[in-house]
């Protein structure tokens, strides 16, 4: 009977997952159909547009050459008007000497005759018709004003839609996750040296396997990549996957997507759990900064002995050189029950506050930075039963090390109530590596990656991380995969690193 359940389970499941399948396809489908209208319906209106471009460039084309015709035309008739004028002043001119010397020849007087004569001979001399050139200064010929569309009519016979590049294709095993960047390969299917450059699109996503339709981030592109590779730094993997897809570019027109591809981007990400955390702490997702008047902007509402306990702490506060309340001197009683409300997890000396996700296997990294004037501040790991009372160290539950700036500088690792010193500079950044299957705890310079020191451990229970601080404030970095020179430093300095038993003969 169990058999049968757990098999029919497994049907179920394989069903669901099947279903969950072909409706993501559906889905994909449905808008690539969509896709294939909207587009069709795009081009349709950028060809009409592309055509007009031309009819308007032939139109201008047309009307300059017809202007030229004209011009012409309006040149040579200038030239011929001009000399037909001249020929027709110089006909009448001659035409009249011409009457006036025929008449002359019925002089009969020797002396009137030889006056005439003499005119004549002087006015054939000087008639513009001897000076006339007889021939036209222009021709009728306009053949250099012809034209020959043969050719231009050839190309444009050879209209056609451009060529669009082939779909690059992804390589999986090329692609490399590594120190919180991704770098995606690709290649072509066959050689195209009109590729002017690639369109990368990524986005992240909980989903395995193809992208899908519905319920996912919205693609982000980079745009002008002249490689056949690129690397993404600097990313903050808070989803489970990253999906990439890539497509060729020529200078006029972007091709086909490559088929998709899903990279894993494993990484821890927490929250710091401010429902829980110590009421003189304010926490915010990945900060928490000391707050000496924690829920005293609530005192107004508390009556009676309660409002009291309100007035003792800003009689604290007055008293202190520094203005801040020494952890060992703040008063528990001091916090009105009403005032705490569900922010009672930790109280005393104990300001701490825990991550809001248990880690119970694998290997996890995160980082931690102070600011500069924080007095005080442990980070580390402990175990979901940390007292209440508890500080972080103090206890076989808890695994720290320990930053203290007020009254003397000290740097320490503790656990179990055991201190150890460490000889080396407080870094800006901290990296903390926990190893829960290997038992390992480790810390890290988180910019230059120097082993601070290492607690070896077999964890038991689920651990949460945890932090303590006074006087100051700190700020996460989560979503992060463990840096490649850690996972190196793990596996070479293993046996050279410090160790819960070196705790154990050394009191705090």
């Amino acid at each position: 009977m169990d058999s049968q359940k757990e098999a029919l389970q497994r049907i179920i499941s394989t069903l669901a997952n099947k279903n969950d399948e072909i409706q993501n396809f559906i889905d994909t489908l449905n808008q690539t159909l969509k896709g294939v209208q909207e587009n069709s319906s795009n081009i349709l209106s950028e060809l009409d547009e592309e055509f007009d471009s031309l009819y308007s460039i032939l139109d201008e084309v047309k009307e300059s050459m017809i202007n030229s015709i004209k011009q012409e035309q309006a040149r040579k008739s200038q030239e011929l008007q001009s000399q037909l004028s001249q020929c027709n002043n110089a006909l009448e001119n001659s035409e009249e000497l011409l009457e006036f010397a025929t008449r002359s020849l019925d002089i009969k007087e020797p002396e009137e005759f030889s006056k005439a004569a003499r005119q004549i001979k002087d006015r054939v001399t000087m008639a513009s018709a001897f000076r006339l050139s007889l021939k036209p200064k222009v021709s009728d010929n306009m053949t250099h004003l012809m034209v020959d569309f043969s050719q231009e009519r050839q190309i444009l016979q050879t209209l056609k839609f451009l060529p669009v590049p082939k779909a690059p294709e992804i390589d999986p095993v090329e692609c490399l996750v590594a120190d919180n960047s991704v770098t995606v390969a690709w290649r072509m299917p066959e050689e195209d040296n009109k590729i002017d450059h690639f369109i990368l699109e990524y986005r992240k996503t909980n989903f395995d396997g193809l992208p899908r339709v519905k319920d996912e981030r919205c693609w982000e592109i980079v745009d002008n990549i002249k490689g056949t590779e690129y690397t993404l730094s600097g990313l903050k993997f808070d989803s489970k996957y990253m999906n990439f897809r890539v497509r060729a570019c020529n200078k006029a027109v972007a091709g086909e997507y490559s088929d998709p591809v899903t990279l894993e981007t494993k990484a821890l990400n927490f929250n710091l759990d401010n429902s829980s955390s110590h009421l003189n702490l304010k926490v915010e997702d990945t900060c928490v900064e000391w707050d000496p008047t924690g829920g005293k902007g609530q005192d107004s509402k508390i009556k009676g002995k309660e409002n009291k306990g309100s007035v003792h702490v800003t009689s604290l506060k007055k008293h202190s050189r520094s203005g801040t309340p020494s952890p060992k001197r703040t008063s528990v009683g001091s916090r009105p029950p009403a005032v705490r409300g569900s922010r009672d997890r930790f109280t005393g000396e104990s300001y701490t506050v825990l991550g809001d996700t248990a880690i119970e296997s694998g290997q996890h990294y995160w980082e931690v930075k102070a600011q500069k004037d924080c007095k005080s501040y442990s980070v580390g790991v402990a175990y979901k039963t940390l007292g209440k009372f508890d500080q972080l160290g103090k206890t076989n539950t808890s695994w720290c090390i320990h930053v203290n700036n007020w009254l003397q500088n000290t740097f320490a690792a503790k656990h179990n109530n055991k201190v150890k010193a460490l000889d080396v500079a407080v870094p800006e950044r901290i990296g903390v590596f926990c190893d829960f299957d290997g038992g390992q705890l480790s810390f890290y310079d988180a910019n230059s990656k120097q082993l601070l020191y290492s607690f070896k451990a077999k964890f038991t229970q689920p651990v949460l991380p945890g932090f303590m601080v006074w006087c100051g404030g700190l700020s996460l970095s989560t979503g992060m995969q463990v840096p490649s020179a850690v996972r190196t430093l793990q596996k070479n300095e293993n046996g050279m690193t410090g160790s819960t038993s070196s705790l154990n003969n050394i009191t705090q």
